[in-house]
């Protein structure tokens, strides 16, 4: 039998336990009847129906004498719990409609490494632990192409020029730099003129070509007259990565992402060291998309950070 079926609890009148909860702590049935803007003996009456229905003594009155029997001291107490239980109602309720559920669907570039992206996930995860997620990693085009069709929450991308369709703004500056493996006779050696690198074998990155969102990168290879046409291409960081380290040719990464691996011996910069190509990584939405409750408390979240954020402090050098 469920709760509710027992049939004490169809019997007892809940407002009689209020009456009474008001006798015990006002300490007699005048004060309370005069709280409850009722007559003595309406008070007196609930009181008496109560004792009727759970056949027991609950108050021991005489003239100048109140006090609880054990059985009303033990309604009383259960009383104060009830009553606690249905005053927090409604902040309970208020804190459900504030639990956000939902899946978040991000299509990025592979070269996204932003630290203040991260932070915003992590704490957004930590807040909200029933969101889902989902992460396509994909070129550029293939990024904007997905946010344009409404097939994902947001990208994270390069844009070589905005799209009038598109909501977008500046998550992250990063500058690209040449880089070898430790397999290049380059590796290792200071103080290397740009000349040097004349002629030398290429990696690149598809988006590097003309006109495409990565041409500054192309301009950089070309500036120290790196081979033309590159010994390996991808569109994934780190497949480039991988060709650079073990020794495919020179490529360009980003100098905020190359840092470990240089720092490792797997990876050894190069000249140029000024005039770096920046490249900006943009967070597009498609602001004909209806969002989910996690799809839009992520992405506050994240244009909350941007805003907050100096964007000399998103400048990864």
């Amino acid at each position: 039998m469920r709760l509710y079926e027992e049939r004490f609890i169809w019997r007892l009148d809940w407002n009689l336990l209020r009456t009474f909860t008001v006798v015990v702590e006002k300490g007699g049935i005048t004060r309370a009847a005069e709280f409850l803007t009722l007559s003595q003996p309406t008070v007196s009456s609930a009181l008496k129906r109560l004792e009727d229905t759970l056949e027991k003594r609950l108050l021991d009155r005489r003239p100048g004498h109140f006090a609880l029997t054990p059985a009303g001291e033990t309604l009383y107490r259960e009383c104060c719990l009830l009553f606690g239980a249905v005053l927090r109602l409604p902040g309970l309720m208020a804190a459900a409609e504030t639990v956000v559920t939902g899946h978040i669907a991000i299509a990025m570039t592979s070269h996204v490494i932003c630290p203040h992206f991260d932070e915003v996930l992590a704490q957004f995860n930590s807040a909200f632990p029933k969101v889902t997620y989902s992460i396509a990693i994909t070129d550029s085009a293939e990024v904007l192409s997905r946010v344009r069709q409404n097939q994902t929450t947001l990208g994270l991308c390069l844009m070589r020029e905005g799209d009038p369709l598109m909501d977008s703004s500046v998550l992250f500056r990063e500058f690209f730099g040449l880089f070898c493996g430790p397999r290049h006779p380059l590796f290792g050696i200071k103080n290397i003129a740009p000349e040097a690198l004349s002629g030398q074998p290429s990696v690149s990155f598809q988006t590097e070509i003309e006109n495409g969102p990565l041409y500054l990168v192309r301009q950089l290879r070309e500036r120290v007259n790196l081979q033309s046409e590159p010994h390996g291409v991808s569109a994934n960081l780190p497949e480039v990565r991988r060709m650079i380290v073990n020794g495919l040719g020179i490529g360009a990464l980003p100098v905020h992402v190359a840092r470990r691996d240089v720092d490792a011996g797997l990876l050894w910069q190069l000249p140029p060291w000024d005039e770096l190509p920046q490249i900006d990584i943009h967070l597009v939405v498609n602001p004909r998309r209806s969002l989910n409750p996690a799809e839009s408390a992520f992405l506050k979240a994240l244009h909350e950070m941007i805003t907050a954020t100096p964007f000399r402090e998103r400048t990864y050098s």
